[in-house]
């Protein structure tokens, strides 16, 4: 989901290691209230994941309206988006004993309804469907550590940043014809960050002050399929050479190179041993399934991964119920999919877009600062404008030609600095 943010990972990591302990005990063979009070800890932070997790539901309904998705094809894909990782979650946990929280890719769902007019739905599924086996496949055979040393990560923030800029942008945009509403969101979101502090995304009372606002000037209208479950309205996908050129490369980046490998590193940090091929094959298939009900994505949930592989998790026998019960929440909110689909068409369409900007904020802000940074600057900043500029040459789209230009002059102009920034990465 909002997966990715790698700094905010690096940043958590513990200073003091724990004493490794037996990754596979769970209560076996506990009894009695006090043994199952311990598990209070590890369920207690599936709470602001479920919590973020539905406030970002706003970033796909937002989606769908640029991808062109309709009502039941919506609730399939939301049903995908999240009942995917979440089970696959729950299953790597079970198996391996180890805390694996597994989530979708918010900037990747971002990045889809960029290329929207340029790439259709279709060539979108098509796409997901051979980045998820290509990062299966680079899993498998062991090599992706060397392909994250191709592409400096600063460049791939660079078309994360102009891909999430013109939703942040949009916010304010719909600001001027929906004044209440988007107001009120606004001001929810800024009043939330300076008195409910981080354990609140801001995101959720932005989401629910502008629906009141909505309620209260007659602009609420009944959810049209009332109710019911979603439906799984599989599509198969079509491939075409310029959609695979311009997704992939972004898709793998951000996947296996930045939240798989960020949440792999963090879970080392607490003295595990995650099983990085499995956990690249998992996601990897994951996605290319996911791909057959809308352009998704599915990874390590780096951002949340200190929640339920860390200490505020409990004891490390108890960590792994965390993702088993964020990972039922997941399923919940994707059996939930077709409810939400009706949102389009009960609320507002600016106050879905603009909830989606303003959870994204954080995403922009985060991009930007990897590009600034350094060691390397100017294929970062040529990288994030050519994004932006949304430009499109012999039918390859802007993040494309950010991708290899952005490279490209990074290589040739900031070789030092490149050569910097690796032994960093490899330290």
């Amino acid at each position: 989901m909002h997966g990715f943010i790698v700094s905010a990972m690096l940043t958590s990591i513990d200073g003091g290691r724990a004493r490794r302990e037996g990754q596979g005990r769970v209560l076996s063979g506990t009894s009695g209230p006090g043994e199952w009070r311990r598990l209070i800890p590890p369920v207690a932070t599936a709470v602001p994941i479920t919590v973020f997790s539905l406030s970002a539901l706003a970033i796909p309904l937002a989606a769908a309206a640029e991808i062109g998705l309709g009502a039941d094809a919506l609730g399939s894909w939301l049903l995908a988006l999240y009942a995917i990782p979440g089970l696959l979650g729950v299953g790597l946990t079970l198996v391996y004993r180890q805390p694996l929280f597994v989530a979708w890719h918010t900037s990747l769902v971002v990045f889809y309804a960029s290329l929207a007019g340029d790439v259709d739905g279709g060539e979108l599924r098509g796409a997901t469907l051979v980045g998820g086996l290509t990062v299966a496949a680079l899993g498998v055979s062991g090599l992706t550590n060397r392909i994250a040393r191709l592409v400096p990560a600063p460049v791939v923030f660079g078309v994360v940043a102009g891909s999430v800029l013109p939703f942040v942008t949009q916010t304010f945009a719909v600001l001027g014809g929906e004044r209440f509403q988007v107001g009120a969101a606004l001001t929810a979101w800024l009043v939330s960050r300076r008195v409910l502090g981080p354990r609140v995304p801001p995101v959720l009372p932005a989401l629910v002050a502008g629906v009141v606002a909505a309620f209260l000037t007659g602009r609420v209208e009944s959810l049209p399929g009332g109710w019911v479950l979603p439906s799984l309205e599989p599509a198969v996908p079509r491939f075409s050479l310029a959609a695979i050129a311009t997704v992939v490369p972004v898709y793998v980046a951000l996947t296996a190179l930045h939240s798989n490998l960020t949440a792999v590193t963090y879970l080392r940090s607490q003295d595990y041993r995650p099983p990085t091929r499995a956990i690249e094959a998992a996601t990897g298939i994951g996605a290319a399934v996911g791909s057959f009900f809308g352009p998704g994505s599915v990874c390590m949930g780096a951002l949340m991964t200190p929640l339920t592989a860390g200490p505020e998790a409990g004891e490390r026998a108890v960590r792994p119920w965390s993702v088993y019960a964020a990972g039922t929440a997941f399923a919940l909110i994707g059996l939930a999919g077709g409810v939400a689909a009706g949102l389009p068409e009960a609320l507002p369409l600016a106050i879905l877009l603009a909830v989606a900007g303003l959870a994204l904020v954080g995403v922009l802000g985060e991009a930007l600062s990897a590009i600034s940074r350094g060691p390397i600057r100017l294929g970062p900043l040529l990288a994030f404008v050519i994004t932006a500029s949304n430009v499109s040459m012999f039918g390859l789209g802007a993040p494309f030609w950010a991708l290899v230009i952005g490279t490209g002059v990074a290589l040739a102009l900031e070789g030092a600095s490149v050569r910097e920034l690796r032994a960093t990465d490899a330290a």
